[in-house]
């Protein structure tokens, strides 16, 4: 496991580290009953008891992305996808790092050889295969690893004091996890080359004007309004929002025409639901859908 200090200065470098206040439990409390896990968090969260929450826990390393944590986090969002009733979950650290990076002490040994034969970091694909919304709650810094997992989320919230960044070249490598990928996708090809070529970080505020974020809140605001949003998603039909999350992301995946064959494909596959029925049904009687996920 990689200290504080090795994180710390292979990552940041120079930057310091500002201190942050402790995080604010009061608003989300984890349960004895939850499943035992030793570097994640998992509780079931909101109003209606229908939001999975997943809290990196490795406070003492600035929650770098070892293999255990990830083997974890995998598990927990397969069970949550798997829940029926989970309607979109929240992934977040706490306010000092969402993750600041990869465990550089884990990897240091690693060759290509090893890399290959063992399909390093495979295990980040659970996150980015799954079928229900995910959304990143971003406290802190979001470096290397940390906004590679930040991106193969669905929709990225962040707290005033974040930090994102890859900054592997620093460290003589590049971004092995979607970040020289999926940055150019959401900021463009300058700013991503910028990013990716320096090492150099962006804050809350820049990163929401490239669109790598959605929405910047106060970082006391930032959990409790990421899971009003996922809250909301759950509003809809699952089966639905199962459908747009994959039209959204045949978007990047492939060219206009073809996406949007593929758009109209489900699109006209909605009417073979009872939800798309039930939906607009609803909207002519004026009242409140009923969706059953069929």
């Amino acid at each position: 496991m990689a200290s504080v200090g090795v994180v710390t200065r292979v990552l940041l470098g120079k930057n310091a580290i500002n201190k942050v206040a402790a995080v604010n439990t009061g608003f989300v409390k984890f349960y004895s009953s939850a499943p035992a896990y030793e570097n994640i968090k998992v509780e079931v969260v909101g109003s209606k008891s229908n939001v999975g929450l997943i809290q990196l826990n490795r406070p003492k390393a600035l929650n770098a992305l070892c293999g255990p944590l990830f083997v974890e986090l995998g598990q927990a969002v397969r069970d949550f996808d798997a829940n029926d009733k989970i309607a979109a979950i929240v992934i977040t650290g706490n306010e000092k790092a969402f993750a600041a990076g990869a465990d550089i002490k884990e990897m240091q040994n690693n060759n290509y050889s090893s890399n290959v034969k063992n399909g390093f970091l495979k295990d980040w694909e659970d996150v980015s295969n799954c079928g229900k919304p995910i959304i990143a709650a971003v406290n802190g810094f979001a470096l290397g690893g940390g906004c590679e997992l930040a991106m193969l989320c669905d929709i990225i919230y962040a707290g005033e004091k974040a930090k994102f960044g890859q900054p592997e070249i620093n460290i003589g490598t590049i971004p092995g996890a979607g970040g020289t990928q999926r940055l150019p996708r959401y900021v463009g090809k300058s700013k991503a080359m910028e990013i990716v070529l320096t090492g150099n970080f962006i804050d809350a505020n820049e990163a929401e004007k490239m669109g790598l974020v959605s929405r910047v809140f106060p970082v006391e605001k930032l959990l409790e309004e990421t899971i009003k949003l996922a809250e909301r998603i759950g509003t809809h039909s699952p089966l639905i929002v199962k459908l747009a999350k994959q039209a959204v992301n045949q978007a990047y995946e492939t060219t206009l025409k073809s996406g949007l064959q593929f758009e109209k494909s489900l699109f006209y596959g909605t009417f073979a639901t009872e939800d798309r029925k039930e939906g607009m049904t609803a909207f002519v009687e004026k009242r409140p859908p009923a969706f059953k996920n069929e």
